[in-house]
């Protein structure tokens, strides 16, 4: 799947989802979507004599699902043409760095060629600064995706966060989500797509400085030489022998001696026929310690950007995307994994479990419940034989009582535990069946489950983990929505 087909399914999926209630996309409008793309996807596999494609079914779905909105409703047209930050500042920035270097026209003195250029030596100096740094970054491991703030790459990827106006309450929520979701998704090929434009402005720099260099050695008559309270010529001599090593080893220029780095000293006379050896010097040096290897680095990072590009890593085994799979039988049936805690799960709520996974992942759903992790005990010993990145476990569900008080020590470290990892994030369950059972007949008891579910809230969502309430021994009282009921955790 390609970067643009994967940006129109997560936006796809963002809408439906925040549809329950079908205000803008009805039944008939997912069945029509879903049967038309079906039938594409399989009339190409016949073509290519293959079993369905999942990548195409979605391809096609989501352009029809958002082609059947745009024409609905136009302000949802003019967001989905909105286009990204990235491409205007990748032709941008390389622009103003040419412009930037070629504003230094002035290295000391317009009339002059400083040995000692500070402009020029900053360029270099910095450059092999910023080289050493990208080595100990590739030598450190880190989850980041650059050197770039998060702030920055969701503006990059998905522009500005504002949403037009009139638009459906549905509609606006999943573009606020889609916004959320995209940023996250797409910040590791923004942050190459960013590192490959700064490289190339780097390098745009330095030439804009070389340029400078000739333009005015054209119209004007260059005096080269050098002075320092500091330094002496011997000392001169030798920072300038190993600053232009590397371009006297490539090209076949003029070089110098002590005694032609001690006669331009500009105590004495400038000698205007020793400029053209320091200009050709101090290019050469620009380009084999700046231009050349941030162009190679620009370049590395626009293949691995344009091959991220044309495979975009985006999770099909979420329940979404398998509820859609099935539809063309491109996916087996799903596994939702139930990890109760200091919770003991009777045949009935069992039963009631295997419905809350036929409504998430579809009637062919299948249960996975493990034994209930006891209270208080270590997340790493309860769970020792659990291989939480099983790839055949579409969701993973951690039920908790809605009689129990959430405890950080306790639950919370649970929590953490399976969220650091589980790849594609945990899903809870509040299960309220015994709290009721034993208190649905006192007064004042709705008020007392509100609080305590309200309470479960936001110690789940303090621990990152939203939280869903089920009834297990009456689970069509809260019924959910097919691929998309459970609150996902993100993954880590």
């Amino acid at each position: 799947m390609n970067e643009r087909t994967a940006r129109n399914v997560v936006l796809m999926r963002a809408i439906e989802t925040a549809d329950t209630k079908r205000e803008i996309l009805s039944n008939d409008d997912r069945m029509y979507a879903s049967r038309s793309a079906r039938e594409l996807a399989n009339w190409q596999a016949a073509e290519g004599k293959r079993e369905p494609s999942l990548d195409h079914f979605l391809h096609q779905r989501a352009d029809l699902v958002l082609k059947r909105l745009s024409e609905r409703t136009p302000a949802f047209a003019s967001f989905i043409h909105r286009r990204p930050l990235m491409p205007l500042v990748a032709v941008l920035l390389p622009i103003l760095g040419f412009l930037a270097g070629a504003g230094l026209d002035r290295v000391g003195d317009p009339h002059r060629v400083d040995l000692l250029s500070a402009p020029l030596l900053l360029i270099i100096v910095w450059n092999l600064i910023v080289y050493l740094a990208l080595i100990v970054w590739a030598l450190i491991p880190s989850k980041r995706t650059g050197w770039a703030g998060p702030q920055l790459l969701r503006r990059l990827a998905v522009g500005k966060g504002a949403l037009p106006r009139k638009l459906p309450a549905p509609l606006a929520a999943g573009l606020a989500q889609y916004l959320t979701d995209w940023s996250l998704l797409s910040a590791r090929i923004v942050s190459l797509r960013l590192s490959r434009t700064v490289h190339l402005a780097a390098a745009m720099f330095a030439l804009g400085a070389i340029a400078s260099l000739y333009a005015r050695g054209l119209l004007n008559e260059y005096a080269a030489g050098w002075e320092s309270t500091f330094l002496d010529a011997t000392q001169v001599h030798a920072m300038l022998s190993v600053l232009f090593a590397p371009a006297l080893a490539v090209f076949p220029l003029q070089g110098f001696s002590l005694a032609d780095v001690q006669a331009l000293r500009f105590v004495q006379e400038p000698s205007p026929a020793g400029g053209p050896r320091w200009v050709h010097l101090y290019a050469a040096t620009l380009f084999l310690l700046v231009v050349l290897p941030r162009l190679v680095l620009s370049l590395v990072t626009a293949l691995r950007a344009r091959r991220l590009a044309a495979r975009f890593p985006l999770d099909l085994g979420q329940p979404y995307f398998r509820t859609l799979a099935e539809r063309i039988g491109a996916a087996g049936p799903a596994v939702l994994r139930a990890m109760p805690y200091s919770f003991t799960v009777d045949e009935a709520r069992h039963k009631g479990l295997a419905a809350v996974a036929a409504m998430v992942l579809g009637e062919q759903a299948q249960l996975m419940l493990r034994p209930s992790s006891p209270y208080g005990e270590d997340p790493k010993d309860s769970l020792r034989d659990a291989r939480l990145d099983d790839p055949d476990v579409a969701i993973t569900a951690v039920l908790f009582n809605l009689a129990a008080t959430p405890e950080r020590e306790n639950h919370g470290a649970f929590l953490d535990y399976l969220i650091r990892g589980t790849p594609r994030g945990i899903a809870v369950l509040l299960d309220e069946s015994s709290l009721v059972e034993r208190g649905a007949a006192q007064p004042g008891f709705d008020v007392r489950l509100d609080e305590r579910v309200t309470l479960w809230r936001q110690f789940c969502t303090y621990h990152r983990a939203p939280a869903t309430v089920v009834n297990l021994l009456h689970p069509d009282k809260y019924p959910l929505e097919l691929g998309a009921g459970l609150a996902l955790s993100a993954a880590p």
